[in-house]
This record gives structure tokens, sequence and C-alpha cells, in this order.
């Protein structure tokens, strides 16, 4: 049974585990929790300006996140859309269903611009941002308020507005 839920700093040790895990052992992106110190201020660094944070879980285990850090009065940007392995694919649409709860949370905030940053090794996730909608747009097209990543390379775009 799926449940998808805000999440807040209680989950922060079920949230590193989860993500660095896809991120080191499955896709051997070079980074730490060092790296992403917002994963254990979850209330601080997404909550409290206005974003949010949501865990999927199945039997009360966390299998899937998606974040969102409001960074200016109608933009935001999507982090943390990480689905674990086994649960990924249309059997359970868990990567769906959260990017769904983020931008109807969008809407219901007057958010109007959604920006993300991933990695070019992570077609599979480029594929499906593009199915939902998102345009790839040049880094220099960011919003000089945008909180980048380090490893981010390749940048996407949703308007809300249209």
């Amino acid at each position: 049974m799926l449940k998808i839920q805000q999440i807040d700093n209680q989950y922060s040790e079920s949230v590193i585990d989860l993500i660095l895990n896809i991120q080191q052992k499955e896709f051997n992106v070079p980074i730490t929790i060092d790296d992403q110190p917002d994963l254990l201020h979850i209330d601080e660094f997404y909550l409290a300006p206005g974003g949010n944070f949501w865990g999927a879980f199945i039997n009360d285990k966390l299998v899937g996140t998606i974040a969102l850090v409001k960074f200016d009065e109608k933009a935001a940007a999507i982090r943390k859309m990480f689905v674990k392995k086994e649960f990924r694919g249309k059997e359970y649409s868990i990567a769906q269903k959260l990017l769904e709860i983020l931008i109807t949370y969008c809407r219901k905030n007057s958010i109007d611009e959604v920006y993300l940053g991933t990695v070019s090794i992570l077609q599979a996730a480029l594929r499906f941002y593009e199915k939902n909608h998102f345009s790839i747009i040049k880094k220099e097209k960011l919003p000089s308020k945008f909180p980048l990543m380090n490893a981010d390379n390749v940048f996407c775009f949703l308007d809300l507005k249209s």
C-alpha cells in the first residue's frame, strides 16, 4: 500500500540512507552527505521558506522522495527526486505520483515556474521530465537565485502559467 506524505527532520536518517544509496551505489555519482547538508535540515531548508518535502512509503518503509525549494516569490526548484530501484516504473508510478503532488502544491501556492537540475547520466530521469512537459534549458537561462548543485549539468524548466 503506497502512502505519500510530507516529511520533516525526523525522517532525515531514512532520507539520507535512500538517497545516498541511489547516488553512490547505483549511479556512482561522487557525492556525499557533506555535499548535501540540506538533508540534515529538511525543516529549515525546504519547509520554512515555503517549499516542501514528500516521502513515498510502502509498508511504512521510505521508497521515494521529492522536494521543492522555493527560491523566489513565484519560482521553485525540484530537488531530491529519488525512487528505490525495485519500486520504479509503471507498476507503482511512484515518481509520477510524487511529481503530481509537487505540481499541485505549486499551483495551490502560486508557484508558476519550476526548475530542476540533474546529471546527464540519469537518462531515464530526463525522459521522465520531458514526458511531463519540462523543457531542457541552458544553465545561463536559470534564474540568478536558482540553488545550483555542483554535480548538475542538465537543467529543466516547467511553466505552470500556460
